[in-house]
């Protein structure tokens, strides 16, 4: 477990830090910041897997794609969905729209309660309800105020569900999937890299562009490694806690780079953000039940083998 946590607490740390990092890439516009990343991504994450031992992952996928080629285009789609969420990773912050995007990753974790109940009809709890509730007013506060919700917040919300619930119902959530959605992506990226209207030899000018580049596919296969690394080790339960580290790097990573909220904002985000806290509490009292729990049986062992001790 505690391997885990420290695979969440990085992931959460690196994509924070990638939001403050995506001031080093104006030079570049949010799509070829994008292209860089997949590209620059594919042969870290690579080296990545070596040192985890899910190298093998890869070799499982192709040979499923070989026996069923169906596989694929679900494949395709999932290239697609996670595409369209890295492209706005990067994209957002330099144009001003981190702390809408932020918004959408508080919302994931309860859009994501609304589909397990739905689809895999788990158990929705009374705090995951009263959290939802909130996060629902807090929407509709939003479109009261400006008629609209951001499409960024929508996209990264729902768009991220159907990504996990396409994944899990393909079975390609793990790092061996990850690698096929980035080796799908590269012709997209190679596109948008070839958009750059400055000359090649900018780089020999400007050598400081390749570490930079070179950053942001360590960051990345960091950050994004680690997070598919952590669900696997971790209880959902905490690994749900922990996740939401992430949204609270990314707000003050928007902040930081000069983005403000303001009243109006203020009144909309507060009871997402109430909702979020809901759901730490709801967690956090989950765990402690379930080491209360352990303890009782722990002690009811010790007394059984105490009382069989005495009786030989």
């Amino acid at each position: 477990m505690v391997q885990g946590i420290i695979f969440s607490v990085l992931a959460s740390s690196m994509f924070g830090v990638l939001y403050f990092y995506s001031q080093l890439l104006h030079v570049f516009d949010g799509s070829q910041a994008f292209g860089w990343r997949m590209i620059s991504l594919l042969p870290f994450l690579t080296v990545f897997m070596c040192f985890t031992k899910d190298i093998q992952r890869i070799t499982e996928i192709f040979q499923r794609i070989c026996r069923d080629p169906k596989l694929i285009l679900g494949m395709i789609a999932t290239a697609i969905l996670g595409g369209l969420q890295l492209w706005l990773f990067l994209w957002a912050p330099m144009h001003g729209r981190g702390m809408q995007v932020s918004l959408g990753y508080f919302l994931l974790p309860l859009v994501l309660v609304l589909v397990g109940s739905v689809v895999y009809k788990e158990k929705v709890s009374r705090l995951q309800k009263t959290a939802v509730l909130f996060a629902l007013v807090g929407v509709v506060i939003q479109i009261w105020q400006v008629g609209s919700i951001a499409w960024e917040t929508i996209l990264v919300a729902v768009g991220y569900s159907a990504y996990f619930f396409l994944r899990k119902a393909i079975q390609t959530d793990h790092l061996g999937g990850f690698w096929f959605d980035n080796v799908l992506m590269l012709p997209v990226a190679f596109y948008f890299v070839s958009t750059w209207a400055q000359p090649w030899h900018t780089f020999i000018d400007q050598p400081q562009l390749i570490v930079v580049i070179a950053g942001l596919g360590i960051f990345s296969a960091l950050g994004l490694g680690s997070y598919i690394l952590a669900s696997r080790y971790l209880p959902m339960v905490l690994f749900g806690l922990l996740s939401y580290l992430e949204p609270v790097l990314l707000a003050l990573a928007s902040l930081a780079i000069g983005e403000r909220l303001t009243t109006t904002q203020i009144w909309g985000y507060a009871p997402i953000w109430f909702a979020v806290v809901i759901l730490i509490i709801e967690g956090t009292l989950h765990l402690y039940k379930k080491r209360q729990h352990r303890q009782l049986w722990l002690t009811k062992i010790a007394k059984s083998a105490e009382k069989n001790s005495k009786s030989s």
